[in-house]
């Protein structure tokens, strides 16, 4: 039997039933179609042979039937695996770790710039390794922690635990001892960290940081630093006449951007490498002149084969002697730029003003869009409970975007200009605590020639804003004089003014042991720092639960000669060119302050608190916070006074003091409270809940406060 045989065999056994069961059909149909016409003849002999074909082809596709709808069964349920699989897929993703020596209230904000730049290109998540100082470290920690970027890890090191290390190194740049603790990092950073991306303070990056960390997979099995060429002549000693640099491998590296490969270099023995190295050149060269650099450049000097040069454009240096524009052709070829000149944006360079505009995207660049979420990557705890709450809010709720506004978190940058205080060695220091936006911005100059103590003032504004208000304040001769004002950014988010979360800020953050709680508008009498400093003293403040209340005034005139005592000012009061603070307005405000009474008082006099009554007080650093569900205009300070009350604070008016406010255009916060029906209801309704919230923390005390409501 042949081969062909054999194969169609078993076929034909099983063909040969259904040839069966066919046949006698064909054999009826056959004398039809020949009746029919005579090509039905010739074409019936063809039908018997391809009817066991026809009825095999049928069954086999009946069993196919079953098994494709099993494979689309199965694919239906691999569409919801694929889904499940995708953020695994995500999360592969490598985790970006970068390096970053910050100290010192500027630095912190060039490093906001930096790390906006970064997280406008980046895919991947990051974490930001932090050595700072005590300053750099309160005010970097508060901006994140209130930030809450998604995929965005910090940690803080204490720079002070590495100042022995390098202290010993005389180093002339203007960096000082935190210009050398980039070469501390294999013991500052965990000893798990394998690689890490160091950076300085004043980088942009014009790219995804990822590609630079990508650059790790092209060491060598020897090389354990990666950095660019310097881009100018220093290192070849020709800049000037005797101009003696330290050594260095052709024009020498530029330490701005570093790759380190930290399990490396700690198996090669850096921390003694480095040590060695710095010893043996600081006999002849006596000091370092660019710091860190100086000392990783004598190092590569003798060991070349450690060094994985990057291209130029991972590091364009915009110094003073740079000639970085060999390095890039077009805008495409820009990956980072690096400020290292003292001058920093006056830098003279032919395309500076292109290099300015990207700088000062991202320094005006509004952070909060940067808290978008990287797919597949999990939001941090914070952000869940935020998200959590809003879901859970009625969107059909008239009030809705009051309660959302509560719930909003603020980025905040504390300190956000030089700060520096020392307490008062008696424990008597007041400090002036105030919140303003950027319409309010003319009266800190005088605030500042009225109160001479210290201040802390929070700023309400956008990031664009907060950049006009440091070159007002850089500029003005007053503001640059006092280092004892504290300036607290609080970035703007929401549509209402969060008025009590942004005086909370100014609040937690005055150092002293006693707060003057105002309002930027007011100017305070001349003295008021000293007459209190002495009145909480004499009234035994620190042992007593005493709010001291500083009589308002107001004027009408932009242009006021301010009274220099108070004889002077109920001069100017008799004659109406100053008044009671919202007499014609607001009455109830400041009624209870009795001005009758203050006109001819020489001592403290208590007062009983009544609805609404909102005055300026002097209370202990310690006294209850702003409620924050109070936004915009309206009852914001009085339910703070109410809970003064609630506290059983003592409500004492001052004899001897006052304060005036100034004129200004009304707010845009009064003119919506003014004109719409619903912002006063929810008002309203917010004043309800306030009351209920008082009631379960005070018990039957705090019933006489929404008794007094009603009867208003």
């Amino acid at each position: 039997m042949s081969p062909v045989s054999c194969l169609l065999s078993p076929l034909s056994c099983l063909l040969s039933p259904v040839s069966c069961l066919l046949s006698p059909v064909s054999c009826i149909l056959s004398p039809v179609l020949c009746l029919l016409s005579p090509v039905s003849c010739i074409l019936s002999p063809v039908l018997c042979l391809l009817s066991p074909v026809l009825c095999l082809l049928s069954h086999v596709s009946s069993l196919l039937s079953p098994v494709s709808c099993l494979l689309s069964h199965v694919s239906s349920l691999m569409s919801p695996l694929s889904s499940l699989l995708s953020p695994v897929s995500s999360l592969m993703s490598p985790l970006i770790h970068v390096a970053c020596v910050c100290a010192g209230h500027n630095a912190t904000r060039d490093v906001v710039t930096l790390v906006k730049s970064v997280l406008f290109h980046r895919r991947n998540p990051l974490h930001f390794h932090f050595i700072t100082d005590t300053v750099a470290n309160q005010i970097l920690s508060a901006l994140f922690q209130s930030w809450m970027v998604p995929s965005v890890q910090v940690s803080f090191y204490d720079a002070d635990e590495l100042k022995s290390e390098v202290s010993w190194i005389p180093n002339k740049h203007y960096s000082g001892i935190y210009g050398l603790m980039k070469l501390t990092l294999t013991k500052a950073l965990p000893a798990d960290l394998s690689k890490v991306i160091v950076l300085d303070t004043d980088i942009t990056f014009a790219t995804d940081i990822a590609e630079l960390w990508g650059i790790f997979r092209k060491f060598t099995d020897k090389q354990v630093i990666g950095l660019v060429e310097n881009q100018s002549d220093w290192y070849l000693g020709n800049l000037w006449k005797n101009h003696k640099p330290w050594p260095a491998l052709g024009r020498g590296f530029n330490t701005g951007v570093i790759l380190l490969y930290l399990e490396r270099l700690r198996r090669i023995g850096w921390e003694q490498m480095w040590r060695l190295t710095a010893e043996r050149e600081l006999m002849s060269m006596l000091s370092t002149s660019l710091a860190d650099q100086d000392i990783f450049n004598a190092f590569i000097k003798q060991n070349p084969v450690l060094v994985h040069q990057l291209p130029c454009f991972w590091n364009v240096q915009l110094s003073d002697h740079t000639r970085s524009e060999q390095c890039y052709t077009e805008v495409s070829d820009l990956k980072v730029i690096h400020w290292n000149s003292p001058k920093k944006l006056r830098v003279k360079n032919k395309h500076v003003e292109f290099f300015r505009n990207l700088y000062l995207t991202f320094l005006e660049y509004d952070g909060n869009l940067l808290r978008r979420e990287l797919f597949g990557c999990p939001s941090p705890a914070s952000l869940d409970s935020v998200q959590n709450a809003l879901e859970e809010l009625d969107e059909d709720d008239q009030c809705y975007d009051f309660r959302r506004e509560r719930l909003t978190v603020h980025r905040v940058h504390l300190n956000f200009l030089q700060y520096e205080y020392t307490p008062a060695p008696d424990g008597t220091d007041v400090t002036l605590v105030a919140q303003l936006s950027m319409d309010r911005l003319q009266m800190l100059e005088a605030i500042c020639k009225h109160w001479d103590g210290p201040i802390s003032l929070a700023l309400y504004m956008s990031d664009a804003e907060a950049q006009q208000f440091l070159r007002y304040a850089q500029a003005s001769e007053v503001l640059k004089n006092r280092k004892n004002v504290g300036y607290h950014v609080v970035y703007k988010e929401g549509q209402f003014y969060p008025v009590n979360l942004v005086r909370n800020v100014a609040l937690r953050n005055a150092k002293t042991p006693y707060v003057f709680l105002t309002d930027v508008d007011f100017l305070p009498m001349y003295g008021l720092y000293d007459y209190l400093r002495r009145t909480v003293v004499h009234l035994d403040m620190a042992h007593t639960k005493k709010a001291l209340v500083v009589p308002a005034f107001e004027t009408l005139r932009y242009r006021l000669s301010f009274p220099k005592s108070k004889a002077e000012l109920l001069s100017m009061l008799d004659m109406g060119t100053l008044y009671t603070f919202r007499y014609h307005v607001w009455p109830k405000g400041h009624a209870p302050t009795n001005y009758a009474k203050w006109r001819t008082a020489t001592t403290p006099y208590k007062v009983e608190w009544e609805a609404d009554f909102e005055p300026y007080v002097v209370v202990r650093r310690d006294c209850p916070e702003y409620d924050q569900r109070f936004v915009g205009f309206g009852w914001n300070k009085v339910s703070h006074v109410l809970e003064l009350d609630a506290q059983e604070f003592d409500l004492v008016v001052l004899p001897n003091a006052f304060m005036v406010h100034m004129p200004h255009a009304p707010s845009f916060d009064i003119s919506k409270f003014r004109s719409s029906s619903s912002y006063r209801t929810c008002l309203n309704t917010l004043k309800d809940e306030f009351h209920q919230d008082l009631s379960r923390k005070y018990g039957s005390a705090a019933l006489k406060y929404l008794t007094a409501q009603r009867t208003i």
